[in-house]
């Protein structure tokens, strides 16, 4: 569905910390990772270089609330759902669950916010519509989703 995306992975030796965890830098990049892999999915790159002008995504948000570790060679999966999607900014929510425990846990969850620029003469960005064709491929997930997203998020005590 264009508004959902899963993906896998095993957590490599040289993402983790000298306490043998995932360092906390890793979950962004698994975070712009599904992202990518999104984009590829509905048939787009995350880099949109090759519009005329070209265009950027860069993140002006980025958060994340770790819960449970991550190890070397855990199974890490990654969903995440796009929460808003507006005429220049696009915000998704994403979940960190580890397969390898028993029973599964949710290691972490997070959010990020992109704005779609154009780059000026000068070399100053500016915000700018998202492309028609990419607008029109990517929803926002149903309200019941959205909803139940945070529910099972895990609560700061």
């Amino acid at each position: 569905m264009p508004y959902e995306f899963t993906v896998q992975r095993r957590v490599e030796f040289s993402e983790t910390d000298l306490a043998g965890i995932v360092h906390f830098s890793n979950f962004f990049r698994y975070m712009e990772a599904a992202e990518h892999a999104f984009y590829r999915s509905l048939g787009f790159s995350a880099t949109l270089d090759h519009l005329d002008p070209p265009l950027g995504l860069p993140r002006v948000r980025v958060e994340c609330e770790y819960r449970h570790p991550l190890r070397f060679e855990d199974t890490v999966e990654v969903h995440m759902l796009v929460k808003a999607k507006r005429a220049k900014v696009i915000t998704y929510l994403f979940r960190f669950r580890n397969l390898s425990a028993t029973p599964v846990v949710q290691a972490a969850h997070g959010s990020m916010t992109v704005v779609c620029v154009v780059r000026q003469r000068d070399g100053s960005f500016a915000a700018t519509g998202l492309p028609a064709e990419i607008a029109a491929r990517i929803e926002v997930a149903p309200a019941e989703l959205l909803e139940h997203h945070e529910r099972h998020a895990p609560r700061r005590e």
